[in-house]
């Protein structure tokens, strides 16, 4: 099981995730940050702006994702 930060994969605050997979935790933390968006918190909603942003430009995304994988492999 390791674990990251809401803000190592591209969010706005320190919630914990814990996973197996870096899929799995990336499932979570898009879940956790639909629910911080239903909440109405701007810095989630900052935070979406900016990697929605990212995705505009498929190479950049995929260098973004590249780095958050391997960032949950050196776990």
């Amino acid at each position: 099981m390791k674990q990251m930060t809401c803000n190592e994969l591209g969010g706005a605050c320190d919630c914990t995730f814990e996973a197996d997979s870096f899929e799995e935790i990336a499932q979570l933390s898009r879940n956790h940050g639909i629910e911080m968006l239903k909440n109405g918190d701007a810095p989630h909603r900052d935070a979406l702006n900016k990697i929605q942003e990212l995705m505009q430009d498929s190479i950049a995304m995929q260098d973004w994702m590249d780095k958050k994988r391997a960032l949950f492999a050196a776990r």
